[in-house]
Formats: structure tokens, sequence, C-alpha cells
């Protein structure tokens, strides 16, 4: 008999959340749009410490509104991490631009900014000045975001902070989801705190957040009955979804402590082994640890990513190799890259350990020994 599954990043409900789901239904607030996403919206810029909100059906929706009201067209080109989630780059898709790929730096595996740089110069020569840059927190650590919102600015190119898995995370005391023209945050199930689907995008500018409502709802002119002078999204969030995100923020801070003690219990278990490298966290910044992420070198373990992956898995325990470059992805074959072989080397020897913030100190144990078992040879 296989012992219980442990998932990669579950849902964790709080209780508080099923009352402010009631509400809504008792209310017959059930369509998009009510005030429980009013509600959300101030929630999340109040604990941001200002600015706007739009709430979203998706992460991936927020990025595509921010291309859209930068106006990138068919033909522009746009800059984005390679080493990240498709969601960040399929939008770039959807407007029929192209894609320029960054390669990552070894101190956070976020965007390199002196490739950033090289890049932008490189299609300037060739007559393509990009249209916008979107850098990425990735697994919640921080970007280099002063050198990276420097650059942008140095050559006057609108920056998109992909903060979709990084709420709660920290530049310099700034927190993710603060940078950039606009920046976007996901609340997909497994991110730390979740509407089941769900994202928003944000801004210190509210025209873009205004703008961002009035095309995710279809973009309806004003008038009695359906008027429409542009094309438009069903990109809102539900009054119910709201409700959720609403229950589930409130207990942000606790489940950004539990994150970094599972971190840390990995850490204290696993960083005796000098084939294990875990995802740094320089000291401009302090990570959510939304999945506490590591690499093997199999050089030195005798084993490899792989062989950890499979072990894991044999004994009903999820864990997910590091997100495949988006350079090396099929679809975007044929994208512009800068970069050598940092993000390569990364997905190659990286894995993603289960982070759920209702781990016990018995699973996460379990986890562990498996991983040591392996590592001991």
């Amino acid at each position: 008999m296989q012992p219980d599954k442990i998932w990669l990043s579950p849902p964790h409900m709080e209780g508080n959340e099923l009352e402010l789901v009631k509400e809504a239904f008792a209310s017959n607030w059930i369509a998009p749009l009510g005030p429980h996403v009013d509600g959300f919206e101030e929630d999340m810029t109040r604990y941001l410490g200002g600015g706007y909100a739009a709430a979203l059906s998706s992460g991936t929706a927020a990025v595509h509104l921010a291309l859209i009201m930068l106006d990138v067209q068919a033909g522009d080109e746009v800059i984005c991490q390679s080493f990240t989630f498709s969601g960040s780059a399929n939008p770039i898709l959807y407007q029929q631009a192209v894609p320029v790929f960054i390669d990552s730096e070894q101190e956070t595996w976020n965007m390199d900014p002196q490739l950033l740089e090289d890049a932008i110069k490189d299609r300037i020569q060739k007559g393509k000045r990009p249209k916008a840059v979107i850098a990425v927190h990735l697994y919640g650590q921080p970007a280099k975001m002063d050198e990276i919102e420097r650059i942008c600015n140095d050559y006057e190119i609108p920056l998109i902070e992909d903060a979709a898995e990084a709420l709660g995370s920290t530049y310099n005391n700034r927190k993710a989801g603060t940078f950039g023209v606009m920046s976007i945050l996901s609340f997909n199930g497994n991110k730390i705190i979740t509407t089941s689907g769900g994202g928003m995008l944000l801004s210190r500018d509210k025209q873009y957040v205004d703008k961002a409502r009035f095309l995710s709802t279809q973009a309806r002119d004003k008038a009695p009955h359906y008027e429409h002078s542009h094309i438009g999204y069903n990109y809102r969030m539900s009054n119910i979804l709201a409700a959720l995100g609403r229950g589930q923020l409130k207990v942000l801070p606790k489940r950004l402590q539990q994150k970094r003690d599972i971190y840390a219990y990995y850490s204290q278990r696993l960083g005796r082994y000098s084939s294990v490298t875990f995802q740094p966290e320089p000291d401009f910044g302090v990570s959510n640890r939304w999945l506490t992420a590591l690499t093997i070198d199999p050089q030195r373990s005798g084993t490899d990513r792989e062989q950890i992956r499979t072990a894991l898995q044999n004994q009903n325990i999820d864990s997910r190799p590091l997100w495949k470059p988006m350079h090396m992805q099929p679809v975007f074959k044929s994208a512009p890259f800068y970069g050598s072989s940092v993000s390569e080397g990364l997905f190659a020897d990286g894995l993603c350990l289960p982070s759920g913030t209702a781990l016990t100190e018995q699973q996460l144990n379990r986890i562990t020994s498996i991983i040591e078992e392996k590592l001991d040879g």
C-alpha cells in the first residue's frame, strides 16, 4: 500500500475563507465583479503600501494586458527572462510580437542585468528597439531590480515586474509587486496564497489600472446598450474567488514564516552535502521561499536530480525539475537568446522540493530521509 501523497505546493485553507465565500453566496454576488473584488484590490494595495490594482482571472492575463497597454504589436520585440514559467512569455506571442530571451545570473537565478543591457544595445543596433522588458522573481527570490530598473530607465524601455511567485518577498525592504511601470501577481492553486485561479495587475499609475479594468471586462463603452470601440477580454476575477483571496491574504504573514521554516528545515538537513546548493538569497532581498529549490551536482554526489526525483515519486512524493528555460522550448526555438548556459545548467541539475505550508515535521523528515539515502549512496 502506497504512503499518503505529498504534493509540491497544494492550497492551504485557514478556515476564515469560508465565511467570506458564504457572505458572497448570501449576497448573491456570484458573477464577475462585486464588493469582494473591490475589497481584495484595496486589501492588496494596502498590504503593498499604495498604488492601484485590478483583480483578474490569471497572472498570464495580467501580463497580456500590460503588453497591450504598452502598445506591443505584431513584429515588436519584448525582452523576457528565459528561466521562468511560460506564462511570462506566452502573452508576447498573443500580440504576435517577438520574445528576446535573457539568461540568468548565478546570484539570484534571475535575469542577468549585464546580458540585458548587451541585448538592448544589440537589438537597437539591429534597428529593433524593444517595446518592454519582463523581469521575473523566480521561486520568490527577487531579481537585481536596482540594476534592471536603471538599465530600463537609461534606454527608456518600460519594465513589467512579474512577481507571480513572489508575493511577500522584499528587495531592499521594498515589497515585490511595487516595481516597474506595472507589476503582476498570480493566485493560482499552487501559490503562497490562492484564489484557485486568479491574478492581479498592479501599478502606481492609476491610468494603467483603469484601462486594465476596462479591457478585462470586454471593453464595454459607457452606453445603455453594448457598445465596443476596442477589443476586450473576459479577464476579470469573480466575486467568489475574490472573497477566497481576501481570506487568504489575512494569513499571508503566517504563510511567509511557514515557507521560510520549510526552507530552513531542508537547508539544515541537506546543506551539509557539498553536492547540494540551494537557491541563493543575497543580502539585498528576502525571498518568500515559495518553493524550496536546489541543485544537485552529479559529479560530487554520485546521483543526480532525476534519480532523486524518481525516488521521491516512487514513495508518492511530488517534486519538480526547475523551469525549463524558454529559449529551450520548442515553441520559442526561433527566438533570439542572449546568454551562455547558466539557466540550462540550473534546469539540468535543479529540483523543487515539496513546500506546502501544511507540511508536518513527520512529512518533511520522510521527504528528506529519501533524499539523504540517495546522497549517502
